[in-house]
């Protein structure tokens, strides 16, 4: 019993001290809780000059890989520029070339439609002209030789051989023999050479053999037939 009332008188005591320990602590959070409050607000206020700046590798080799890349595009860019151009220019010389193109096609069916023109009118003119010759060479064949004769002494050449030349051998051998002999001489002769055909191309001359090269050694001497009778034998 006595124990237990010493415990009791003990315990008022036991539970001021532990009061005033919860107090002590209880100010001290409060103090640590306002010495946090101020240093915040100081941190927030401090400028961002006064702050040292802290370099970062990985940010420079990014920054220079991005001006090389810069770079690249801006070289490709220019060089997909020119090769625009080159192309375009390249355009405009084959369009100017099918033009020229088309202008020389243009003139060339115009020449050809000219050329077709200028054979027909060729054409008939020759058909008139052998039109003609046939009616001079109907005519002279019609007349007496004498008469034909009179006039070919005096006609043109031109006009003489082409007559003479579409006329019947008869007809013309008779025409000759009352000729002026002079003019029938220079007649036969031009017509002989309007009838001659163009003579063959002579062959070229056979190249000449190319010369012995002579030598200083002397021929060697001609062989000497064998004999065919034997040596008749001695005392025989």
């Amino acid at each position: 019993m006595k124990a237990i009332r010493k415990h009791l008188r003990l315990l008022p005591a036991v539970i001021a001290m532990a009061g005033m320990l919860l107090a002590v602590k209880s100010v001290g959070f409060a103090i640590e809780a306002r010495a946090d409050d101020t240093a915040a607000p100081a941190q927030a206020d401090t400028p961002a000059a006064q702050v040292p700046a802290q370099t970062d590798p990985a940010a420079d080799d990014s920054e220079s890989s991005s001006a090389s890349e810069v770079d690249v595009l801006t070289s490709l860019s220019k060089r997909r520029a020119e090769l625009d151009a080159e192309a375009q220019d390249i355009a405009n010389r084959q369009a100017l070339l099918q033009a020229a193109e088309q202008r020389v096609d243009g003139k060339i069916a115009d020449l050809k439609n000219l050329q077709s023109e200028i054979e027909k009118l060729l054409g008939q003119r020759d058909a008139e002209a052998q039109k003609q010759l046939d009616a001079l060479v109907k005519t002279y064949s019609s007349m007496k030789p004498k008469d034909a004769a009179r006039i070919f002494n005096s006609l043109n050449d031109s006009v003489l051989l082409a007559v003479a030349g579409e006329m019947k051998p008869d007809v013309l051998a008779a025409v000759l023999a009352a000729m002026n002999p002079d003019a029938a001489q220079k007649l036969t002769v031009k017509l002989a050479d309007k009838l001659k055909l163009p003579e063959e191309a002579a062959p070229p001359p056979a190249a000449a053999p190319p010369p012995v090269a002579q030598t200083d050694t002397a021929a060697p001497a001609p062989a000497t037939p064998a004999t065919d009778a034997a040596p008749k034998p001695a005392g025989g």
